[in-house]
């Protein structure tokens, strides 16, 4: 069943027969648009009408002879209205008078530059009261010809009417009082401010505010206007509105039919043309679709207004010629449109372009040229290019002018951006940033430019941060080594003054510990100084990791029993081994160990956790801290900083830091973490590889 539907859904014997489906359905969409277009004039909402008087063409009947009666008793009224001026606007009128004024004033000038004199503006002054006074009469002769034309309007309509402002009458019978137009089954009746509409199905038509708006622009004081309509005059206009209803209501589902089979046709054709199957990726072209789609919209939009033309010339006199008229120019249009339909699918829809094969040629080998070029040739090539391709696409010189136009405002605008951006840095801004799309030699310039400010920014940066460092280096050595430093002092003087021996050994003593802590500060400092300067021979080796941290464990067991802390060692059943300096990483991971015995809480959990993390090996150690953490871990790595900010324990606060970079010149990477009171240390290594890598 697969196969014969693959054989059938494209063939091009199915193709055909779709698009000739797709031909009548739009044919039948066309006639019937067409048809009710010539008899109800298009109107196919009088499907939904449900009675005459709610109906469009009720309202269509009256609304021209509103329109002329509103006219007559609220503008024109009689010829002595007319011919005194009263129908001229006054706005209308003061912008006819500033434009003859500043006309004649401009004519004047150029005639005579010396027109401030008296007896020249006198002869200004004349002349354009006679201008004036001509354009007063034009309008005036206009107003007697449009009141002339409604007046002999009236008497064509077959409705009647009466109509007065309170001293012109206008009517068309002898029925001048409300009573005698109610009489009629349909009336209109406004009088003063007050509006009436017979019978109440008048109402409901939604079509009647087209009358009402008229009829609000009027001065409703003494105004009357009665409109009636004759019973057979209704009875011609209800059968002619049930013949026009009936014809929409039949195109009305021809046209749902013939659209939904068109779009069902036309969406079949969309997907099948170009391939010869479902699976197919492959567009194919036959010669005559390789027309420039440029060329190809150009014909359909031709195609169109010339099948207008034509359908409106013999549809109402030679209906038969309809379909031989229609055919050609539906099929030609339709193939037109699938080509296009392939290009879209193929994405060439611009490429595929007579225009865009143009331009791409000449901006080709202008590009080449221009890129080969140095900025003077660059330069000569755009001055006498640009008149070149001006006059090679002179069809389109507004499309050329306009790009160029485009062109030039972006290289001005990008040179703009680039120059203040680089004012904004040479005021010290360092966080602006140039930005500039594409590719161009501006885009590569501002790229430059930031990268030259990110440099700088870095070294600013840095520079800060060394400066800070340095200042805390200063401030916490001195305070470190300030401390024993005074407590010798103190004791030698202590020593020379006292004769008991006893207390000249306790004060022995003391100084022996001072003494062992300032050499115990600077070795510290000096090995940091040594790590950070990678002023230290790393020999790389494999080593198991796991048998070194247990190894270490055991030799400060003392401590850990001392403080009660429970080790939770988590590491693989398998070996497992890194590429490190033993000597070098025990220094480190014994560092991370004193940490934890200077900081961690008593009596609590200490986790270490060895994990293969592909081509690393991760090594966490995690405590409670026995001091709040309210400092960042970035900042609990510079040198000298200590987890309790009042420096009471003993360390130098350099730990971590000669951790970090033991770590780092043994290419690994240290991090800690913090997270509440939870301290994390973690320290990543690479693995050692397998023998058969």
């Amino acid at each position: 069943m697969d196969i014969k539907w693959k054989n059938y859904s494209h063939s091009i014997i199915t193709k055909i027969i779709v698009f000739i489906i797709a031909i009548l359905c739009f044919l039948g969409i066309a006639q019937a648009v067409i048809e009710v277009e010539i008899v109800n004039d298009g109107n196919f909402s009088s499907v939904t009408e449900d009675h005459y008087f709610e109906s469009k063409a009720y309202v269509e009947e009256s609304e021209a002879l509103i329109r002329d009666l509103t006219s007559l008793v609220g503008k024109y009224k009689n010829e002595e209205h007319i011919l005194s001026g009263n129908t001229i606007d006054e706005d209308e009128w003061k912008r006819i008078e500033d434009n003859l004024y500043y006309s004649e004033f401009q004519h004047s000038r150029s005639y005579n530059p010396k027109l401030g004199e008296e007896k020249n503006y006198d002869t200004f002054k004349s002349e354009f009261a006679d201008k004036l006074k001509e354009e007063k009469d034009n309008l005036i002769k206009e107003d007697l010809r449009e009141f002339h034309k409604i007046v002999q309007n009236l008497e064509e309509y077959e409705l009647y009417f009466y109509a007065s402002d309170g001293t012109n009458v206008f009517a068309n019978s002898s029925r001048t009082t409300k009573e005698q137009f109610e009489a009629f089954p349909a009336s209109m009746m406004i009088e003063e401010y007050k509006q009436e509409f017979y019978p109440k199905e008048t109402k409901n038509n939604e079509h009647l505010s087209r009358i009402t708006r008229q009829i609000d622009r009027l001065d409703a004081t003494n105004t009357v206007l009665y409109v009636a309509f004759s019973e057979p005059f209704l009875q011609q206009k209800a059968l002619k509105w049930q013949e026009g209803k009936a014809i929409a209501k039949t195109n009305l589902y021809r046209l749902v039919g013939f659209l939904a089979g068109f779009i069902l046709s036309f969406s079949y054709l969309v997907l099948v043309v170009g391939r010869t199957s479902f699976s197919d990726k492959e567009l194919r072209f036959r010669p005559v679709e390789k027309l420039y789609n440029d060329v190809n919209i150009v014909i359909c939009i031709l195609l169109f207004p010339l099948w207008i033309v034509l359908v409106d010339d013999v549809f109402e006199n030679m209906l038969n010629m309809f379909p031989i008229i229609s055919i050609p120019i539906a099929s030609v249009t339709l193939l037109l449109i699938l080509i296009l339909v392939k290009h879209v699918k193929n994405r060439t829809l611009i490429k595929h372009t007579l225009i865009y094969t143009l331009i791409s040629k000449v901006v080709t080998f202008i590009g080449d040229v221009y890129k080969s070029g140095s900025v003077g040739i660059k330069t000569v090539l755009l001055v006498i290019g640009y008149p070149i391709l001006i006059a090679l696409t002179f069809f389109m010189f507004p499309i050329t002018i306009g790009v160029a136009a485009w062109f030039a405002y972006k290289k001005v605008k990008s040179f703009q951006t680039i120059q203040e951006g680089v004012e904004m840095i040479k005021e010290g801004n360092l966080h602006h940033r140039i930005e500039i799309n594409g590719k161009g030699e501006f885009a590569k310039l501002s790229s430059n430019v930031n990268s030259i400010t990110d440099g700088l920014k870095k070294a600013v940066d840095s520079e800060l941060k060394s400066e800070r460092l340095k200042t805390e280096l200063i401030t916490n050595v001195s305070h470190d080594i300030r401390n024993p430093l005074t407590s010798i002092i103190t004791y030698v003087d202590l020593l020379k003054q006292e004769k008991d021996p006893t207390k000249n050994a306790e004060y022995i003593e003391v100084l022996e510990q001072k003494a062992q802590r300032l050499k115990l500060l600077t070795d510290d400092l000096f090995e940091a100084s040594k790590a950070s300067s990678g002023n230290i021979p790393v020999d790389l080796v494999k080593i198991d990791i796991v048998s070194l941290i247990t190894q270490g464990l055991g030799e400060v067991n003392d401590k850990i029993e001392e403080m009660g802390l429970d080790m939770k060692l988590n590491h693989p059943d398998e070996k497992v081994y890194v590429t490190a300096d033993g000597r070098l990483l025990w220094r480190s991971i014994e560092n991370v160990l004193s940490n934890i015995f200077k900081y961690a809480l008593e009596r609590s959990r200490v986790y270490i956790d060895i994990e293969d993390v592909g081509n690393e090996i991760r090594i966490s150690f995690k405590n409670i801290s026995a001091y709040e953490l309210n400092i960042s871990a970035d900042e609990l790595m510079e040198r000298f900083k200590r987890g309790d900010e009042s420096r009471n324990s003993q360390g130098s606060g350099l730990g971590l830091s000669i951790a970090k970079n033991l770590i780092e010149l043994q290419k690994g990477k240290f991090n800690i973490h913090i997270d509440g009171d939870l301290f994390k240390a973690i320290i990543h290594l690479p693995k050692f590889p397998p023998e058969n890598e």
